[in-house]
């Protein structure tokens, strides 16, 4: 039987008042229930956990996945810089002393202080509580566009990083042993749609990786590749000056990497790419890094939500309503939260990872102060930078608004910034350990793509054998078993002027 929630208590400050929770027999020990095991669901439980015993809350976190992913390091999981296992940090490891629950939240009724799971497999069930953290981030803002669902490949997370690892090196091999010029340049053209900071490091890091895979290949030449960057505003990086971000631009130019500002990816049907500005193409790789919006599943919820379906907080990470209430015993922040930016008046906080962690080790901090009958203190935190990796010994960063840094110095200080970020001194330690590894023995350019269905050989052996069909006189196939040598694609050095490759090609 579920139990009943507590009352809640007044922990309003005199600037607005606080829906009552509805009365019932209170807990021994309150519930907390946290949504979302991310960068704010695993602080502010790990936080909270550190601030009050066992006999003065019952922490849970609910998340489908069994790790938080820590998306910074997304880009060099994708170019192999790291191990995709080290940038992810496993609840059961990293939250002691708190309970996991595998599982979609699929709708909140904060009314009656309970939330509808769905697990993996089984019924969904409902789950009480006492005290709501909602941290249930972000997914993919992606737009009507079409044949988009069906070509295109996310870099929300860790899984969607392997599958561009693959995917890339997949199709440098295959097009290694392809002689058709066309099916060649549609294998080794490489798509990103996004100017933002997860599009810039993504394709920096993969181009840098591409480049230095194909050193391998004698049949592939450098000039062959061709990576291009469609970014809808005027310029990239909006989150670091313009002087940055004019440098960043100027910086993948030299790399050959083709950037179309003020543009928009119209259709890739089949993959054939049609920009708005009339440019057409063909390609097999499309990564989609055009923003992020709150979790949907918010819509499944009666807490209040601003127009771009966030949840509407104070600066003390308090959910309100939109005319300042505050709703009891409910918090939130994060990517999915609107959260007030006490140094910039009438703004939010960017949803980074900066913000992130920071709210919700703040979360833990209030939470224990109003479990005890304390009052909440506002968040604030002033912007102390950004950094963004650009590809092995490349970079660029801009901190405390006036230092900017670029090159091999701004590099080492986004790996030094985000591995301290990382939780857990077991991750840390793996990252570390992984980049000197690199650095000794050069990093791995191996795909994996049989990873992403690896019962698809399996189910090709299990098929029955076809009956065999009597070939007629005039058939191409041989009736004596053997089969004609298919010619080889050139190498380099058969190759000639770019004029002649295409008749090589197809020899």
């Amino acid at each position: 039987m579920p139990q009943s929630p507590t009352a809640s208590v007044d922990d309003a400050r005199p600037s607005g008042e606080v829906m009552p929770a509805p009365a019932g027999k209170p807990r021994k020990v309150p519930r907390v229930l946290v949504l979302g095991g991310g960068t704010v669901g695993l602080y502010s439980a790990r936080r909270l956990r550190r601030r009050l015993g066992k006999r003065e809350a019952a922490i849970v976190v609910v998340d489908p996945r069994p790790y938080m992913t820590y998306a910074p390091f997304l880009p060099e999981a994708a170019a192999g810089s790291i191990d995709p296992r080290n940038v992810v940090a496993p609840h059961r490891r990293a939250l002691k002393g708190v309970d996991v629950l595998q599982g979609h939240v699929t709708h909140i009724e904060h009314a009656n202080r309970r939330v509808q799971i769905t697990p993996i497999e089984g019924e969904p069930y409902w789950v009480t509580y006492d005290h709501l953290v909602v941290g249930l981030g972000s997914v993919a803002r992606t737009l009507p566009i079409p044949g988009l669902a069906e070509v295109a490949i996310g870099f929300k997370n860790v899984e969607e990083a392997i599958a561009v690892r693959n995917h890339v090196l997949g199709r440098i091999d295959v097009a290694a042993s392809t002689w058709d010029p066309e099916l060649r340049r549609r294998m080794l053209t490489f798509v990103f749609v996004g100017g933002g900071f997860a599009g810039v490091e993504a394709l920096g890091e993969v181009e840098d990786m591409a480049r230095y895979a194909v050193r391998k290949y004698k049949q592939i030449e450098q000039d062959e590749l061709r990576f291009v960057l469609v970014e809808g505003s005027p310029r990239i990086l909006p989150e670091v000056s313009e002087e940055l971000g004019g440098y960043t631009l100027e910086q993948l130019r030299k790399r050959d990497i083709e950037i179309f500002l003020s543009t928009f990816l119209s259709s890739c049907v089949d993959g054939h790419i049609v920009l708005s500005n009339g440019t057409e193409f063909d390609a097999e790789t499309v990564v989609w890094t055009a923003g992020v919006k709150a979790n949907p599943v918010l819509q499944e919820s009666d807490l209040p939500l601003d127009k771009m379906g966030r949840v509407i907080c104070n600066a003390e990470l308090q959910v309100t309503t939109e005319d300042g209430t505050v709703v009891a015993d409910a918090w939130s922040a994060g990517d999915c939260a609107a959260v007030p930016d006490l140094y910039n008046p009438g703004k939010f906080c960017p949803p980074n990872a900066q913000h992130a962690l920071r709210q919700g080790n703040h979360i833990g901090d209030n939470l224990a102060v109003v479990l005890r009958s304390g009052r909440p203190t506002p968040y604030k935190h002033k912007n102390v930078g950004a950094v963004a990796s650009l590809g092995m010994y490349k970079g660029v960063a801009q901190m405390f608004g006036r230092i900017k840094v670029r090159g091999f110095l701004a590099w080492v200080l986004h790996r030094t910034y985000h591995v301290f970020a990382m939780p857990t001194f077991n991750r840390k330690l793996r990252i570390a350990a992984g980049w000197t590894g690199s650095v000794l023995l050069r990093r791995e350019v191996v795909a994996l793509g049989s990873l992403h269905d690896p019962r698809a050989e399996f189910r090709a052996a299990s098929v029955p054998p076809k009956p065999k069909v009597e070939q007629s006189a005039q058939g191409t196939a041989p009736t004596d078993g053997t089969a004609a040598a298919p010619s080889l694609p050139p190498s380099k050095a058969e190759k000639g002027s770019p004029a002649e490759k295409g008749d090589a090609h197809a020899s």
